[in-house]
C-alpha cells in the first residue's frame, strides 16, 4: 500500500518549509509514504524548498492555474506514481500532519471512500465571524446538494482511495473542496468526517483576499453548486416561482374585471406584467428540463473518464 501527500503550491517558499518538516514518512498501514507537490506557477523558491526537504514528486504549471486545477493535475500524478491512497493537506501548515493517520484510517479498513478532516471553525481565533458564517452557510449547501453529512465541507484536509480519486472531477477554477463533497454524494461514494486540529496562521488564506471578495465568491460558488449539480431544482424553482407569481397578478386582473360594474378598463399594466411572467416562469421551467438532460450527460461523461482510468490500471 502507498501513500501519497500531495500539496499545492504557489510562492509557498516561506512556509512550505515548516509544513513538509511536519510530515510523516510512516503512516500505519502503507509500506511506503511518499510527498509530492504541484508548484502552479510558482516565482520563488517553492520547488527549490520543496526538494531541499526531500519531496519525491513535483509537478510544474509554467502558469498559475488556480488551487482546483493544481488539486486535480496532482491526483492524475499521484495516480501516475501508483498511489492507494491520497492525502491533500495546505502549504502554509494550516492542518495538524500528525492527524493524517485520522484521515487514512477509515480508508484503509474499507469503511470510506473519501474522508475530510472538520476542523473545530468556531475556536479557530483568525477566522472573522463573517467567515466563521459563511463557511456554516457553505456547509450546509453542500450537505443539501450531496445528500452527506459533511460539517466543515471546505476544509482541504481531506484523503481518497485511488477508486475515488478516479471519479473525481473538477469544474470550477476557484476551489476543489465543495465540488468533490457534491460528486461524492452523488456517485454514492463512502464519505466520512473525522475531527482534526488546527495550527497557528502563518499567512493570510490566498482565497480570502478581502471580506467582500470571500462573500462573492462564496455566493456565486454556493450558485454554480446548484446550477451545476441540482439543475432541476434550481431552474425548476424559479421558474414555478415566476410562473405563480404571474398567475396569482393574473387573477387579480380577472377577478377585478368580474366583479366591477362598469368593467375593469385600467390597470392594463397589471395583465401586461403577468403574462410576461408566466412566459418566462414557463421557459425557466422548459430550461430546467434541458438543464437535467444536460446534467445526466456530464454524468456519463465522468463515468467514462472513470472507466478509462480504471482499464489503465488494470492493463498495467
Amino acid at each position: 500500500m502507498k501513500l501519497i501527500i500531495q500539496i499545492p503550491c504557489y510562492n509557498e517558499a516561506a512556509t512550505l518549509g515548516i509544513a513538509l518538516s511536519a510530515l510523516p514518512r510512516q503512516v500505519p498501514g502503507f509500506d511506503s509514504v511518499e510527498w509530492l507537490i504541484i508548484d502552479d506557477g510558482s516565482t520563488d523558491d517553492t520547488v527549490k524548498v520543496a526538494l531541499s526537504h526531500g519531496v519525491d514528486h513535483v509537478v510544474r504549471h509554467t502558469r498559475n492555474q488556480g488551487l482546483a486545477r493544481g488539486f486535480m493535475n496532482g491526483l492524475q500524478a499521484c495516480l501516475e506514481h501508483g498511489a492507494d491512497v491520497i492525502v491533500n493537506t495546505d502549504a502554509d501548515n494550516q492542518y495538524e500532519a500528525d492527524d493524517i493517520p485520522l484521515l487514512t484510517a477509515p480508508i484503509v479498513n474499507g469503511k470510506a471512500d473519501i474522508v475530510i478532516g472538520a476542523r473545530p471553525i468556531q475556536a479557530i481565533e483568525h477566522f472573522s465571524p463573517i467567515k466563521k458564517l459563511l463557511q456554516k452557510l457553505g456547509s450546509w449547501v453542500v450537505r443539501v446538494a450531496s445528500k452527506t453529512s459533511i460539517p466543515d465541507a471546505p476544509s482541504g484536509f481531506r484523503a481518497m482511495s485511488r477508486a475515488a480519486a478516479q471519479k473525481l472531477t473538477v469544474f470550477s477554477d476557484y476551489t476543489y473542496t465543495l465540488e468533490t463533497i457534491i460528486q461524492a454524494g452523488q456517485k454514492n461514494m463512502a464519505i466520512t468526517s473525522v475531527p482534526i486540529r488546527v495550527n497557528g496562521d502563518l499567512r493570510p488564506s490566498r482565497l480570502v483576499k478581502s471580506i467582500s471578495s470571500y462573500i462573492r465568491r462564496s455566493i456565486v460558488t454556493i450558485i454554480r453548486v446548484f446550477v451545476i449539480y441540482r439543475p432541476f431544482r434550481f431552474f425548476a424553482s424559479i421558474g414555478i416561482t415566476l410562473f405563480g407569481l404571474g398567475f396569482l397578478i393574473g387573477m387579480r386582473f380577472v377577478y377585478k374585471w368580474l366583479t366591477t360594474d362598469n368593467g375593469y378598463d385600467g390597470h392594463v399594466q397589471s395583465l401586461i406584467l403577468a403574462s410576461s411572467l408566466m412566459v418566462i416562469g414557463f421557459q425557466t421551467i422548459l430550461i430546467a428540463f434541458v438543464a437535467d438532460l444536460l446534467s445526466a450527460n456530464r454524468k456519463l461523461l465522468e463515468e467514462i473518464r472513470s472507466m478509462t482510468l480504471q482499464n489503465r490500471d488494470a492493463l498495467r
